[in-house]
């Protein structure tokens, strides 16, 4: 009779605990997947505006080492390195945002023909 009992209160914990653990695991499964609806979204990047920034840290790079070199940080050798192969970044940044700057001026050009009209038909 005792061995019934004591099987039947193990069988409820049992129960508990695989309920517990499910429970657990629905929790779980929803907070890792969960996706809220308002999903805040940074600024949209365009080429132009990454090259500006990739630019604008080329240069400031450029002063550092300046700064380094002339606080007697590098030697001239280094400093005539890293100082090239920026340049040679900061050359190629500007070499193709000159080419957008191009690239859409030839499209603004190309979408008004000199003579078209905006009227309807004649």
């Amino acid at each position: 009779m005792y061995a019934l009992m004591a099987f039947a209160i193990s069988g409820q914990d049992t129960a508990f605990i695989m309920f517990g653990c499910a429970l657990f695991a629905a929790l779980l499964f929803f907070y890792v997947f969960y996706q809220p609806g308002d999903v805040e979204v940074g600024e949209a990047k365009t080429r132009q505006m990454y090259l500006q920034e990739r630019k604008d840290a080329t240069y400031e790079n450029l002063r550092d080492l300046s700064f380094e070199y002339k606080a007697g940080k590098l030697s001239e050798a280094d400093y005539a390195v890293q100082r090239a192969s920026l340049e040679d970044e900061a050359a190629a940044i500007l070499a193709e945002m000159a080419s957008i700057e191009k690239t859409r001026a030839v499209v603004r050009r190309g979408t008004r023909r000199p003579g078209a009209h905006d009227g309807g038909g004649a």
